[in-house]
């Protein structure tokens, strides 16, 4: 059988962190390519690209990759599929493809491990206040009665509220299994039956804030979540509780949040943001309630490698003529990040 003929196409330097010396092997045994091409744009293209694209059946693309507009599409006739080693692929598929009937996948439930392994951490130093706790320490730096002060915080029977049965959010709740909490979900697409089967009680939003300690925000960003973590719901929420997101700053309402975090009446755990980066100006940098990370909770350095492997196995997948493991259709899209 012919090897198909595949063009990587991707943002500056992601080539490198992606593929290790393992991955490269394998992708030069499993597909006709010079891993050592990779296309940072296809709109007026380099002519070495522009011969590859012409001939490429696959492309296998990743952060950063150039939308593949109906231009790119016509000097690429021979595409037949795309495989993206990250998680949504938004930025790139446009309709064009589907209406060119390219097969798609995503290595977005491999991207999801590494998020929800942040949460988990999350989550467990969230019941034990340990933020706080810590910068309370550096501040006394002498003994203190920490029992007596952390009384109302620990892990047990602790409510947990996921918004969202996203691929992370129901990794969450697995990993939530082996420990004393009780979980909620809120999710319009999940009915009770399945909230319970995944280890979780199904109940609305507003009431899932109200009876939570911690919530942990995993919908997809869509313009019906926009801003779906607003005012009431923040107001709603109990003094002392924290908020988590790893999803998209966008689901948040960052005007109606911020007060409550300088108040100090609330914590966070901010992964994302919006806009994606504060100003330097931003209280959320200072905060002693608040730790803001900058949008580390998914892949990176050696986890960067799940996604080639991922990306590799539905590559093989496509060389015998299997279908993808995790296609992606139109349909998903309305629904998922």
């Amino acid at each position: 059988m012919t090897a198909p003929t595949a063009l990587l196409a991707m943002g500056p330097g992601i080539a490198e962190q992606l593929f290790g010396a393992r991955q490269r092997a394998r992708l030069t045994a499993l597909v006709d390519t010079d891993p050592g091409l990779v296309a940072h744009r296809l709109a007026g293209p380099t002519p070495e690209v522009a011969r590859a694209l012409a001939g490429a059946e696959l492309l296998i693309t990743c952060w950063g990759a150039p939308p593949l507009t109906a231009e790119v599409l016509a000097a690429a006739p021979r595409l037949r599929a795309v495989v993206h080693a990250a998680g949504s692929v938004k930025h790139h598929i446009t309709p064009a493809c589907w209406e060119r009937g390219l097969r798609v996948t995503s290595a977005a439930g491999a991207n999801a491990l590494p998020v929800a392994e942040y949460t988990l951490a999350a989550i467990l130093l969230a019941g034990k206040n340990v933020l706080p706790a810590a910068r309370r320490y550096r501040e006394l730096r002498a003994p203190h009665d920490w029992r007596a002060e952390l009384a109302g915080h620990g892990n047990y029977r602790r409510c947990v509220g996921i918004v969202g049965a996203s691929r992370i959010g129901r990794r969450v709740i697995e990993l939530l299994r082996p420990f004393d909490l009780e979980v909620l979900l809120f999710d319009p697409y999940v009915d009770a039956g399945t909230a319970a089967r995944l280890g979780a009680e199904q109940v609305g939003l507003d009431e899932l804030c109200a009876r939570s300690r911690i919530v942990s925000v995993h919908a997809p960003e869509l313009p019906a979540t926009r801003h779906m973590i607003g005012a009431a719901q923040l107001a709603a929420m109990p003094d002392g509780a924290t908020l988590i997101n790893t999803s998209r700053g966008s689901l948040i309402d960052g005007d109606a949040l911020l007060p409550e975090l300088v108040s100090g009446r609330l914590n966070a755990v901010l992964d994302v943001t919006e806009p994606e980066v504060p100003p330097a100006s931003s209280p959320l940098y200072d905060l002693p309630n608040v730790l803001l990370t900058p949008h580390v909770a998914g892949s990176l350095g050696d986890e960067i490698h799940r996604l080639a492997d991922f990306a590799l196995d539905e590559v093989a997948r496509y060389a015998s003529g299997l279908p993808f493991a995790d296609p992606v259709t139109p349909e998903d899209l309305t629904r998922r990040a």
